[in-house]
């Protein structure tokens, strides 16, 4: 199984890096997360106290859009192209190649944005102490976000405007994510991050049973 899962999980990783005809990939959702950062300082001035009490959240919506922002090339074009059928002829259960995809994901953005996030701090005035629960809360929640992204993928492949469409409806279910993990911040936020690798750990549970009986739903 890991023999044959193995060269589809470097293809997913390597497309992801690259993007669509070798434009965006990785570095979109990474410059999108900067930007986010550096002009959140610009709209509410530089109090460094303000930055402080908001700069997780900022930090946890650009997380966000950039899990959200590569939604179209998660699943639909293996959908259309008839990969996945192949694959099933091949044994291998859309629920497998799910998981696959959503660890090629979380590599392709939640290990950027958790290098870049330092800078990020520096930007919204955090201290050493509240980077390192930012860096410890994306580790535990950025897989959730990635697993909510290919699910969402899944459920709107085929669909006409099925990316603005998946935009909608990810944001909500990534909601108790960025609350735990704002929240992580604040005094007494170690229940916050316990409460954001158990919420993380759902969606990773649920995502691939989901997205894969949508692939079969679609294929039907």
């Amino acid at each position: 199984m890991i023999a044959r899962l193995w060269p589809i999980f470097v293809r997913d990783f390597v497309l992801l890096l690259k993007g669509a005809q070798g434009r965006g990939g990785a570095v979109l959702p990474l410059l999108f997360f900067m930007a986010v950062a550096m002009l959140f300082p610009f709209a509410v001035g530089p109090d460094a106290r303000l930055l402080q009490r908001t700069g997780a959240g900022v930090i946890w919506v650009g997380a966000l859009l950039a899990a959200i922002l590569p939604l179209d090339r998660l699943v639909e074009p293996d959908v259309e192209a008839g990969f996945f059928d192949q694959w099933a002829l091949r044994g291998l259960s859309e629920e497998v190649l799910l998981v696959s995809r959503i660890v090629a994901h979380w590599l392709s953005f939640g290990v950027p944005l958790m290098l870049a996030a330092p800078i990020a701090a520096g930007l919204l005035s955090l201290d050493g102490a509240q980077l390192a629960t930012v860096e410890l809360g994306l580790l535990l929640g950025t897989p959730g976000l990635a697993a909510i992204g290919v699910t969402i993928a899944a459920l709107t492949a085929g669909l006409r405007a099925g990316s603005a469409l998946g935009g909608l409806l990810a944001i909500p279910l990534a909601v108790p994510l960025l609350i735990f993990g704002a929240g992580s911040l604040q005094r007494g936020g170690e229940g916050g991050l316990l409460l954001l690798a158990a919420a993380s750990l759902a969606a990773l549970a649920i995502a691939p049973f989901a997205g894969g009986a949508a692939i079969r739903a679609g294929r039907e």
